[in-house]
């Protein structure tokens, strides 16, 4: 990603200098920019929340970022903000560091207000001996506060949930917006990064840029309930079935991958930085009026569930159309019955939780 990008500034950089007097870099980049909004990264020092950081302050899209953890994170998050106030954009880095000791609603008021994204890679990942439902209970809790206080400093922005369980967690934090009267819409299950392995795999198979390749991943963000739609992809049109069925398991499980790659002292956080950046930028271009197509795991009617993943597409009102599943492959339809089954179970715990809060 970082040579594409820097091959597109060298580009941008060579034909403004070819108009315009010689000035320094950072000024023609910072002329380049099309900032206005105020991008808030919940977690913002840990493992997805520093690379995250660094994606957002550098999109050209953001005026002003702030770097959230809390007090006793392993890197301070005023370290984080410091680091990349050093480079060279017009992005305004601050930070804040919340005490875990006291409620988030009562701490985070300079931080959200006036905010327009709001990501979230806050929580615990699942560590050894850990079960899902402790996993769900602990970053439950987390994403409650900071949901309510979203609520009450800036109802209006959009926020971009990593948190795990996504599956779980994103029914639970819309149904606490729906019981203040706000609307449920503005809360997005980030399930980007299966769309992103999705498209890696594809490419790698059939000898395409991945760039080129765009798979539509449904259902939910976890298990059999990612369902990749090859199908609905000319390169994803090209795998055998054999392909297929190699590249489905593995497009769920592709955390793991990286988890064994890492020896256990790590899981995916760079890739799920990019890819959580991805949708950040997508969501701000579609503020900014460039409509713009992303998967992403929300509230919706497109199946019997109350919420799902599929094509989402991003405009100036934040969310402006919840798209269809479309047609599928004889593999895809029973797939999907397989996903339904898993993301009904998940969801119901997302809602019990918000039942006995």
């Amino acid at each position: 990603m970082l040579s594409r990008v820097s091959t597109i500034a060298t580009r941008s950089a060579s034909a403004f200098a070819r108009t315009t007097p010689a000035a320094p870099l950072a000024m023609k980049f910072c002329n380049m920019q099309n900032r206005g909004f105020k991008v808030v990264v919940v977690g913002g020092a840990g493992g997805i929340g520093q690379p995250l950081s660094l994606l957002m302050a550098s999109s050209g899209l953001a005026k002003e970022l702030v770097v959230q953890d809390v007090t006793m994170s392993m890197v301070p998050a005023e370290g984080v903000a410091c680091d990349l106030s050093h480079i060279e954009t017009d992005c305004k880095v601050t930070s804040f560091a919340l005490d875990p000791s006291k409620p988030a609603v009562d701490q985070l008021g300079d931080t959200l207000t006036n905010a327009t994204l709001v990501l979230v890679p806050a929580g615990v990942p699942r560590k050894p001996g850990m079960t899902r439902d402790d996993l769900f209970k602990i970053n439950a809790g987390i994403a409650k506060g900071i949901i309510e206080a979203t609520a009450k400093y800036c109802p209006g922005a959009m926020l971009g949930l990593i948190i795990n369980p996504v599956n779980s967690i994103v029914p639970a934090m819309c149904e606490i917006y729906k019981q203040k009267g706000l609307d449920p819409a503005k809360i997005c299950g980030v399930t980007t990064l299966d769309v992103v392995r999705a498209n890696k795999f594809v490419g790698e198979a059939v000898g395409a840029d991945p760039a080129k390749v765009d798979i539509p991943v449904i259902g939910g963000h976890a298990g059999t309930s990612i369902l990749p739609l090859f199908s609905q992809c000319p390169y994803g049109a090209k795998l055998t079935d054999a392909q297929v069925q190699a590249l489905d398991p593995r497009t769920q499980d592709a955390g793991t991958e990286v988890v064994n790659a890492k020896a256990g002292k790590g899981s995916a956080t760079l890739s799920m930085a990019y890819a959580g950046a991805r949708f950040g930028k997508s969501v701000l271009k579609g503020l900014s009026g460039e409509t713009v197509t992303e998967c992403a795991y929300v509230a919706s009617t497109v199946t019997e569930l109350p919420y799902f993943a599929t094509k989402v597409t991003f405009g100036k009102g934040g969310v402006e159309k919840i798209h269809e599943i479309g047609p599928l492959s004889a593999h895809e339809t029973a797939r999907l019955v397989e996903a339904k089954a898993q993301l009904k179970t998940e969801i119901e715990k997302g809602l019990e939780f918000v039942k006995g809060a």
